[in-house]
């Protein structure tokens, strides 16, 4: 064989076989750098947009910036970094530091107390959508390859009482490198972040620990505890003489106006509700949150979206409480991901694929399976007045094209991925806008099968829960903490129909609500607006937030 083939396969050999032979605490420093410089490209283009790195002021900031980010992790993960774990810990924290990454990078995602919130509470079928080709070639690259290397690593042995001196040492330099970074930068640094304080939800893995921390130590209810009384008094009068009432509240999945082809979107994605005259849109409608976890507890709670936290809504009643003590009988039926807790002192149940298999793959099922619960439920005449809210899958990302049957594939080419990168923009949102005709679909039908029933006097609310990015400003998805959240996932659709009996009966002028139906509402009106709709008589209740009150004999 040539002696220079062989040399060549030999120093392959070597280099393969070679296992450097470091401390545990040196170990720690360098996967800490590698997190710095590797896994956080979200945060150095944000704040390279911001810093001119061509002036010798604007580089300095950027250095000192990543010492104070490097040894900040490096003096905690030290802490947890011995001999006999740091390998173990440094693989979690590889593998927290790389699925962060992708998803930053990606989509776009901060990871707030909030993003985590929804990552907790994701079912299996909305996890096996994220698990794309995409995801896993990146955790090839950014996890495996790492996490190799890192187990080839010979950690050296020594006595405790010099690993402690050392370890005291790197500790102690720790520290030293971040109180001097620190001091040196503070004035453009505070400012940067004080300004920005969406940037420290890009620190890789720091967001990721630090809001998942956050959300396991708050205190969180079981089930079983009572919760906190709202609208005790509630009441409806009774009215023997009338039919009962019917109002169905529809809420959906991620609908942004922009889109909603009755708010001028120009494209016509709303063509079957377009044809209804009855329908009352409403076109300036903000969400509570820019996620299901925020915005569906925060709509059906009393304080709004202003003074909304998530342990209010963990500790108190919600808007169907107030109506089941009322008097009503109160349905929830899901087609999502779980209620959050705001359905669970109703009857409720999901749909699932034993009782539509037609409608259901992959352990999610088409939303027409709610029109169908509807029917059955309205079928048989109910003597109290009756609300029931269908819980949508809707426009619910990554996955449009799995939201609507083939027959609504009409904006083409379509996006066939649950992986957004290997797709156009114009692909995305034509997925996209086809589950939107869907959903125009299950409106459609919806009403017409409450007009055509005869044992109620019936109405509907929809109303998305939060809008969604399509890659504007290169967003995806939605979740974006609110205060600096886009238009596209603040800004949702909302629409009231009222049959002739309703509005009659409740003397409602729906010319009058028409032109309401052009001033700004929130979230924040559903709570009063209900207890206006269904005369339900309380303390609690708010005319001003009740958008038919000005329409109301």
């Amino acid at each position: 064989m040539n002696r220079n083939i062989l040399f060549g396969y030999k120093s392959i050999y070597r280099a393969i076989s070679y296992r450097p032979r470091i401390s545990s605490d040196l170990l720690t420093l360098l996967v800490t750098i590698s997190f710095t410089l590797i896994y956080n490209n979200s945060l150095w283009k944000e704040v390279l947009h911001r810093y001119d790195i061509s002036e010798a002021s604007s580089i300095g900031i950027v250095i000192l910036m990543f010492l104070i980010i490097t040894s900040l992790h490096f003096v905690v993960f030290l802490l947890f970094s011995f001999y006999w774990s740091s390998k173990i810990v440094l693989t979690i924290l590889l593998l927290v530091a790389s699925s962060v990454s992708y998803f930053t990078s990606s989509y776009g995602v901060y990871f707030d107390t909030t993003m985590l919130d929804n990552v907790l509470q994701t079912d299996t079928s909305e996890a096996r959508e994220l698990l794309t080709l995409g995801l896993l070639f990146h955790l090839s690259l950014y996890f495996i390859l790492p996490s190799i290397v890192l187990w080839r690593v010979d950690l050296k042995k020594t006595t405790w009482p010099k690993a402690m001196l050392r370890r005291l040492a790197y500790w102690l330099g720790g520290v030293a490198v971040l109180l001097l970074s620190t001091i040196l930068s503070y004035q453009d640094v505070s400012s940067l972040m004080r300004n920005n304080k969406e940037l420290r939800y890009l620190i890789t893995p720091g967001n990721y620990l630090v809001s998942m921390v956050k959300v396991i130590t708050s205190e969180a209810p079981s089930a079983d505890t009572p919760r906190l009384s709202v609208g005790a008094d509630a009441f409806m009068e009774p009215n023997e003489e009338a039919k009962p009432k019917l109002l169905v509240i529809v809420v959906g999945e991620a609908v942004r106006a922009a889109n909603w082809g009755l708010n001028d979107y120009q494209r016509q994605t709303t063509p079957e509700l377009t044809n209804l005259s009855s329908v009352i849109n409403f076109k300036q409608v903000t969400s509570c949150g820019t996620s299901t976890a925020v915005s569906l507890p925060c709509m059906f709670s009393l304080p709004g979206r202003r003074e909304y936290d998530k342990a209010y809504a963990r500790q108190h009643e919600s808007l169907l409480d107030v109506l089941k003590r009322a008097g009503l009988n109160v349905i929830w039926i899901e087609n999502q991901s779980g209620c959050k807790g705001v359905c669970d002192r109703v009857a409720n149940w999901k749909i699932t694929a034993d009782e539509y298999p037609q409608l259901c793959q992959e352990g999610r099922c088409l939303d027409e399976a709610l029109v169908y619960e509807l029917s059955q439920q309205i079928s048989q005449p109910n003597p109290r007045d009756t609300v029931i809210i269908l819980h949508q899958l809707g426009n619910h990302g990554p996955s449009y094209f799995q939201r609507y049957p083939s027959n609504f594939e009409r904006f083409m080419p379509t996006c066939k991925t649950a992986d957004l990168s290997q797709c156009s923009q114009e692909e995305i949102t034509n997925s996209y806008d086809n589950a939107i005709l869907y959903t125009d679909h299950i409106l459609s039908q919806t009403i017409e099968m409450l007009a055509n029933q005869s044992n109620y006097d019936a109405s509907m609310i929809y109303l998305s829960d939060h809008g969604e990015s399509l890659g504007e400003k290169g967003l995806y998805l939605h979740g974006i903490p609110y205060a600096i959240a886009p238009d596209e996932q603040t800004h949702i659709p909302m629409l009231w129909w009222l049959s002739p009996t309703f509005s009659q009966r409740e003397s409602i002028d729906i010319e009058c609500l028409n032109e309401i139906a052009e001033n700004p509402a929130s979230h924040d009106n559903l709570f009063h607006s209900v207890l206006g709709l269904l005369n339900v008589s309380t303390m609690i209740y708010q005319d001003e937030l009740d958008i038919s009150k000005p329409c109301s004999g």
